[in-house]
């Protein structure tokens, strides 16, 4: 299979029956992938998953094969980060607004919230809240998380309105 982890491509020969979480944990090195429940509840293995020229979407990687991301680009946790190391929006404001405790569910809950940002560049709580369900935390409460995306929505837009031509009035 032939995959683009991070922005590297790697070829490698899979077992078939190998998932995602493990292949990416335990032959790329990307432990930044949590294997939480392997049931798919707990939403720690969060990835994103999609074409290397495309969209990319969550996925918990502990409910998909290897195999099924050949030709695919994922991106874990660890490459997340700009290519100078500054961190992704979520990141810093989950930093910013301690928005974890253990840091278990940490991974799961920035890239699944990547995604729903991505989505809806402006969600209320409640619209939150229903992105971020497939992922448990067992430390926070929440709070603090939901203020960390709702932060995170805010300076997404403000970049995105930063870069974008201004109105030229004749």
């Amino acid at each position: 299979m032939s995959v683009d982890v991070d922005g590297s491509r790697y070829v490698d020969d899979v077992e078939p029956r190998t998932l995602l979480v493990h292949h990416l944990r335990e032959r790329l090195g990307k432990i930044g992938t949590v294997i939480g429940c392997d049931t798919s509840n707990c939403g720690s293995c969060t990835v994103l998953m999609g074409s290397a020229d495309g969209e990319q979407h969550s996925v918990k990687s502990c409910s998909v094969l290897a195999v099924q991301a050949d030709g695919t680009a994922v991106t874990t946790i660890e490459g997340l980060a700009g290519p100078d190391g500054a961190l992704h929006a979520v990141q810093q404001a989950f930093h910013e607004l301690h928005a974890l405790q253990c840091g278990f569910c940490t991974p799961g809950m920035i890239l699944s919230a990547v995604d729903l940002l991505r989505e809806n560049p402006a969600p209320t709580e409640a619209e939150i809240r229903a992105g971020l369900s497939g992922n448990l935390c067992r430390c926070t409460g929440y709070q603090n998380i939901i203020r960390a995306v709702q932060s995170a929505a805010t300076a997404l837009r403000g970049a995105a309105a930063a870069v974008l031509p201004s109105e030229v009035t004749v």
